[in-house]
């Protein structure tokens, strides 16, 4: 394999791009655009639940209850309704995802030590918000329910009930539970997907298209050369796509980076350079750049943005989609990421995982230049 010609091969790929200002603004721009739109846009914290209330009882104790729910983060009351029909409407009309009726006989029940129980009606259409909003009121109510316990007891002089297990809660890697600090990460996967696959899939069509590619048969250029020499000026796309999404996401959005620059580097280089085999090996396994394209989502950008563990947990999924998983190449990617961004730990504790994508890569390498050789002979 000759350095000279494989230079040669990347030069003129780097001028076709300059030259190009829809595949430079797709390269450039459209990754930048998705980073915006999912770390500002797709969100999965639930906090500020719409909320109305049906105090029935109007009572003292009725309104602490009502300002304990106020004063919570985590639920955002958008009005007080006065009757029970109104209680319904807001839940019909979907402009309250959690309802809370408090009945007349409230603060009665709390001052002759009865259970005072409350109605709580949660919106289930949307069924992992609606279990996240039920875990925020039971635990809210607990908490109510314990202080009332408490200032009984207190006022009888019996003191202050204990549980007999606190439990103490720590979280780590991601103390404020926030999803940005696993969605930008995450996301670097999908646009190096985008910049890999999809863009250098419609290369080698083009030359087929174009009728370029017979002029590489009266050259002595090989196979390899062409895979090396075209992929060369994505890469440099790619990779300069990545530290911008880096940069933005450390930046821009807060996104702690706690692991090491260099490792984070070369796990990208080596992810990219499988993506860009990928493409190219489907560019030269189908002769039209439509077609190409659409194999390019297909295969890529669906699987990286579905499959990964991205956005839905992998271990969440039926048996056989999480068997399905662990032949896509993003999944190790991502999971490699988070070690990096929010553990800030070496690879070598998930080295299976770089082995993984080292294969992968060096499996579709060969392929793709193997598929070239058959297409140009």
């Amino acid at each position: 394999m000759s350095l000279r010609r494989t230079r040669a091969l990347a030069r003129k790929e780097f001028l076709h791009v300059l030259r190009d200002p829809l595949s430079l603004a797709m390269a450039i721009a459209v990754p930048l655009l998705l980073l915006l739109l999912f770390s500002y846009a797709l969100s999965l914290d639930v906090d500020e639940i719409p909320t109305v209330i049906y105090d029935a009882d109007s009572s003292p104790q009725s309104r602490d209850l009502v300002s304990k729910l106020e004063g919570s983060r985590f639920f955002n009351v958008i009005e007080q309704v006065e009757d029970d029909a109104a209680f319904e409407q807001q839940l019909d009309r979907n402009r309250a995802l959690l309802a809370v009726w408090i009945p007349q006989d409230y603060a009665k029940n709390l001052a002759r030590q009865r259970p005072a129980p409350v109605q709580v009606v949660l919106d289930g259409s949307d069924s992992n918000t609606a279990s996240i909003a039920l875990g925020y009121v039971l635990a809210m109510m607990f908490d109510h329910s314990r202080a009332l316990r408490n200032q009984s007891l207190d006022r009888r002089g019996a003191g202050e009930i204990r549980p007999a297990v606190e439990p103490v809660i720590r979280v780590w890697y991601n103390p404020e539970l926030e999803s940005k600090n696993y969605i930008v990460p995450g996301l670097i996967a999908v646009i190096l997907m985008i910049v890999g696959a999809m863009l250098t899939s419609l290369t080698v069509a083009r030359e087929y298209e174009l009728g370029n590619l017979e002029l590489l048969l009266s050259t002595p250029v090989r196979p390899a050369e062409i895979v090396l020499g075209k992929m060369a000026a994505y890469f440099a796309l790619g990779f300069a796509d990545a530290v911008a999404a880096i940069v933005m996401g450390v930046w821009a959005f807060g996104v702690p980076l706690r692991g090491s620059l260099l490792e984070l580097g070369f796990i990208i280089s080596l992810f990219l350079f499988g993506a860009l085999c990928w493409g190219l090996l489907i560019s030269a396994a189908t002769r039209s750049q439509l077609l190409a394209y659409q194999i390019g989502i297909i295969t890529s950008f669906l699987p990286a943005f579905l499959l990964s563990g991205f956005v839905y947990a992998i271990e969440n999924m039926p048996p056989m989609v999480q068997v399905i998983t662990h032949i896509v190449p993003a999944r190790y990617f991502v999971s490699l990421l988070k070690l990096i961004f929010l553990k800030g730990v070496s690879v070598t504790m998930l080295w299976t995982d770089v082995v993984f994508l080292a294969v992968y890569a060096g499996v579709v390498f060969a392929l793709a230049t193997r598929q070239l050789h058959r297409k140009i002979a």
